[in-house]
């Protein structure tokens, strides 16, 4: 009541100056950041691009896209895909970062890796396939509008996946929170391999396989392509993942900064014994935390599927340790650490996917090789990260 009294005390220029100042700080400011990290990521990137391109730039004894034995001019090829490098760079980029966000929410709250955040990732890929079934044995999946389909198959995914990420926490990480630290490393991956086979058993007693690209053809929207410029076209499946990766990242950057929860949440990972004596319930943050983290790796999975149309069991291992790597670039238990290293990830695996092709010996596989080369040299040269900061522990 006090809060409405005082809301209808405003005059209409306060209020106006209120929301005003709530969208700068809440919702323009996070996404000029998120601007500016994509412009940092694709520069940086295009600039490596270029030098290796220039480094290159005489005629290589390569392959050309059509498989045959050529001589190639690596500098120019670079320089004509630089367009799609980038586009297909902040596509996954931006799936990485919301999958990197429930590693480093976690690992800010209770300084571990939940390992077993790949397979949440993997089963919010599940669920929205189930969900595009569904919809299409009820006759509904080329009746409803696209875009309330894929936020049914999202909204399905994260309630789903943030309930399972609940039970994980509550039976295989809290008995453990007093272990050892590589105790609960260790239940991770076992609860890792559990949601896996739990998945494959699912499939198997439905006689189901996940053929994804059967029911997105069904939706012409989402397999239309638009061309953007000479060379340069992509499908509406790209800016829907777009699109629902900022409206995520800017919501996550609300409920942290603005509400009470997130506030709580903040400051259980700043310190949970000071935390717990200002009367803030550490469980139940702990709680939330998993929750949210869970939420936004089903919410993720679902983008990934739509974006790969490669549906299966195993699908979470890779991009699950390329997050990883992520949030480790970007510096864990840092959100705005794991919305930098996302980007740059995405955009340095568009740029080796579009460089070794050419190179006969190579192919589209060792383009992961460079994502966990980063990882190696980010642990060796800087641990905390581009965006982390060294934590003096006092014993």
């Amino acid at each position: 009541m006090t809060a409405i009294s005082d809301l209808a005390k405003l005059t209409p220029r306060d209020l106006f100056n209120n929301v005003g100042d709530w969208v700068l700080q809440y919702v323009l400011k996070p996404i000029g950041q998120i601007l500016l990290f994509v412009v940092i990521a694709g520069s940086s990137i295009s600039l490596l691009a270029l030098v290796v391109g220039f480094v290159l730039q005489t005629d290589w004894h390569g392959i050309d896209i059509l498989r045959v034995p050529a001589r190639i001019n690596l500098f120019e090829q670079v320089v004509r895909q630089l367009p799609n490098m980038f586009l297909d760079g902040i596509t996954i980029g931006f799936v990485y970062a919301v999958i990197a966000l429930g590693y480093t929410m976690v690992y800010g709250v209770l300084k571990f890796i939940n390992f077993a955040h790949s397979e949440i990732f993997m089963m919010g890929a599940v669920i929205g396939y189930e969900v595009m079934v569904r919809l299409r044995d009820g006759q509904l999946l080329t009746t409803l509008p696209p875009l309330l389909v894929i936020v049914l198959m999202i909204a399905a995914a994260m309630v789903i996946c943030g309930g399972v990420a609940v039970i994980v926490e509550r039976v295989a990480y809290k008995p453990l929170r007093g272990a050892p630290r590589l105790v609960p490393l260790i239940s991770a991956i076992g609860v890792s391999f559990f949601l896996t086979d739990f998945v494959r058993g699912f499939q198997a007693l439905n006689r189901n396989i996940f053929n994804m690209p059967y029911l997105t053809d069904q939706i012409p929207f989402l397999t239309q392509r638009i061309v953007l410029a000479e060379g340069l076209s992509t499908t509406n499946t790209t800016f829907i993942i777009i699109l629902s990766a900022v409206i995520m990242l800017v919501g996550l950057n609300y409920f942290v900064n603005a509400t009470k929860i997130g506030k709580g949440i903040r400051a259980v990972s700043q310190d949970q014994a000071t935390a717990s004596l200002m009367g803030i319930n550490v469980n139940l943050m702990i709680t939330i935390t998993f929750m949210v983290g869970g939420a936004l790796g089903g919410a993720a999975g679902v983008l990934y599927g739509l974006k790969t149309t490669n549906v299966t069991p195993y699908i979470g291992f890779i991009p699950g340790l390329k997050a990883f790597t992520a949030a480790v670039l970007g510096g864990i238990g840092n959100i705005t650490g794991a919305m930098l290293g996302g980007l740059l990830l995405g955009m340095l695996e568009a740029f080796f996917s579009a460089l070794l092709p050419y190179f006969p010996a190579l192919g589209l596989g060792y383009s992961d090789i460079f994502a966990f080369a980063v990882l190696i040299l980010v642990l060796l040269f800087r641990p905390t990260g581009l965006l982390g900061k060294k934590v003096d522990e006092k014993v």
